[in-house]
């Protein structure tokens, strides 16, 4: 599996949180100007380009911190959600895991059941199910405990008989 994330970035300094520091900068710059200008000039439209840089430079900054907190926010979430984050994994996601696979786990030996009664009622006869009924527990108890926690094995495959 794939982990989503940050490809070896540091959390939340992707292309766009970048791009809204520079913006936030140039955003600055421009106000710091416009009063340079309006203190040496000393006018009244010099004070109102001020008033306008300052007001483009709140909602900017507005627009910015907003942005930026609901990404923090969304991340938390997905990794709480998901699992992806070691320290921000939800308490319910480990159950959810470990009833997911206790349930697959249950099919697994309801399987062994069933190919066990096969051959038990087959036994006698040459007729290639009892062969087909132990291929299929063999490959479904070893299924089994592939999903069992310290199993590195992969699944086996073939034809399953139900």
């Amino acid at each position: 599996m794939q982990q989503l994330g940050n490809d070896g970035r540091p959390a939340g300094r992707g292309v766009s949180m970048r791009m809204g520091s520079a913006g936030m900068a140039v955003m600055l710059v421009v106000f710091l100007v416009a009063v340079v200008f309006a203190a040496n000039q000393n006018d009244v439209i010099g004070w109102l380009v001020v008033i306008v840089s300052l007001g483009w430079l709140l909602v900017f900054s507005f627009v910015v911190f907003s942005l930026r907190s609901a990404a923090r926010k969304a991340t938390a979430r997905l990794q709480g959600h998901t699992g992806f984050g070691g320290s921000g994994q939800s308490p319910a996601a480990p159950v959810a895991v470990d009833r997911a696979r206790d349930l697959k786990l249950d099919h697994s030996f309801k399987i062994v059941q069933v190919q066990v009664g096969v051959v038990r009622e087959y036994l006698g006869k040459d007729d290639g199910m009892v062969e087909r009924a132990l291929e299929t527990i063999e490959i479904t108890s070893h299924n089994a405990r592939s999903m069992m926690k310290g199993s590195t094995d992969g699944p086996v495959e073939g034809t399953v008989v139900d």
